[in-house]
């Protein structure tokens, strides 16, 4: 029965990372016809929503209040990380901004084996496979004009992503349904302040709506999946492998926009997958 756990983890973070690659292709589109505060602002609403009515469906909210804090500051880190990372997504590319945020998942690899965690050889391989892997998925070209900003903005949101992702990995350890909750509360509650003091709802309308929607759903479920995983196996691996997301954008890109995939892509995506797969092995 232990082994079951042991995959079960690794599965829901690759989830969580199709979930979030599915996201954040929205995100990044969006935001280039809307402010990405207002992006995430009505996103994050949308999954309040979400994780409220599952809480209540499921009595989660009688969980022990272990995961307030955890909540709140994931909350924090991660909307200012996500506004900067679609700010990143709208003003950038695709393919370098993405690989960049991804590589977030190093800081709560450090945090992991700070904290005593101790992943096995096959695991420390598919670890630095995989980071390998989603940065090179993506091709990235540092290079030329204009980049400075979204790079910046990329690795700002990144380190912000590698703290949230361990905030929730420590408040699921309490309840994983209630820290979405606490960490969707609080983003809501700051942009609610924002939209009274500037008298502004960032120019969204009905015909927004629905893809704001669909992205908040998105988002509220990839981090449902991640904070599961987080409590079947090593924080650290689990991270890594919710971090995949990037190949997830590229091949969103590939087919929906039709932007070709470099000879290092293709092999950025066999080597994430790949990854993976040592991870779980282990």
């Amino acid at each position: 029965m232990a082994a079951v756990p042991a995959v079960g983890g690794p599965l829901l973070a690759l989830l969580s990372a199709g979930l979030w690659g599915s996201a954040d292709f929205g995100g990044g589109l969006v935001s280039r016809r809307l402010p990405p505060v207002a992006v995430v602002a009505w996103s994050q609403s949308v999954g309040l929503l979400a994780v409220g009515v599952a809480a209540l469906a499921t009595g989660a909210y009688t969980a022990p209040t272990g995961w307030v804090l955890w909540s709140v500051m994931s909350g924090v880190v991660g909307t200012l990380a996500l506004v900067a990372f679609y700010a990143a997504l709208a003003s950038g590319t695709m393919g370098v901004v993405s690989p960049i945020a991804a590589l977030g998942a190093v800081v709560p690899v450090l945090i992991g084996l700070a904290s005593g965690e101790r992943p096995s050889a096959l695991q420390v391989v598919g670890i630095v496979v995989a980071l390998l892997g989603a940065a090179a998925a993506s091709g990235p070209e540092l290079g030329g004009a204009g980049r400075a900003r979204p790079v910046v903005l990329a690795a700002l949101a990144g380190v912000g992503f590698g703290l949230a992702l361990t905030f929730i990995g420590r408040g699921a350890e309490s309840s994983t349904l209630m820290t979405l909750v606490g960490m969707r509360a609080t983003s809501v509650t700051g942009f609610v302040v924002l939209a009274l003091v500037v008298r502004t709802v960032g120019g969204v309308r009905t015909r927004h709506l629905l893809p704001l929607a669909a992205i908040g759903v998105a988002d509220a479920g990839a981090n449902l999946t991640f904070g599961i995983a987080s409590t079947m196996g090593l924080l650290s691996v689990t991270a890594v492998v919710a971090s995949l997301y990037p190949v997830v954008t590229v091949l969103l890109a590939r087919f929906v926009l039709s932007e070709l995939l470099r000879p290092v892509q293709q092999a950025g995506v066999v080597a994430a997958l790949g990854g993976v797969v040592l991870m779980s092995a282990g």
